[in-house]
């Protein structure tokens, strides 16, 4: 394998950042890419991956706050009507920034040839 100066010095950083030598970074690199254990992604994408984990994270917020209101609606029947019209409108939050981290994902993918 030839990298330029620049493609070099990127590879040897990653190297570094593992701890591990280079041409064993490079293969092992290699190999998990070949082998599809890694799947390279781009800048953008790794924003919406982290997007998608925000989302998760917001979905599990509100899961917690319509356990509260359906525990509230067990316990004696009342739940303020502000709690389930926030409780909706964070799920309804949450789906949309779902869709749209999902769409932006099967754009990025490339076909297998």
């Amino acid at each position: 394998m030839s990298y330029n100066e620049a493609e070099l010095a990127i590879v040897r950083e990653a190297a570094d950042r593992d701890n591990t030598a280079l041409a064993s970074w490079v293969g092992s690199a290699g190999l998990d890419v070949a082998t599809e254990r890694v799947v390279p992604v781009s800048v953008d994408a790794r924003d919406v991956v982290g997007e998608l984990i925000q989302a998760r994270n917001q979905v599990s917020r509100v899961g917690i706050d319509v356990s509260q209101i359906a525990k509230a609606l067990n316990a004696d029947g009342t739940v303020i009507p502000l709690q389930l019209e926030a409780a909706l409108e964070t799920v309804e939050k949450a789906i949309r920034r779902v869709d749209e981290a999902t769409r932006q994902v099967m754009r990025e993918r490339r076909p297998r040839s």
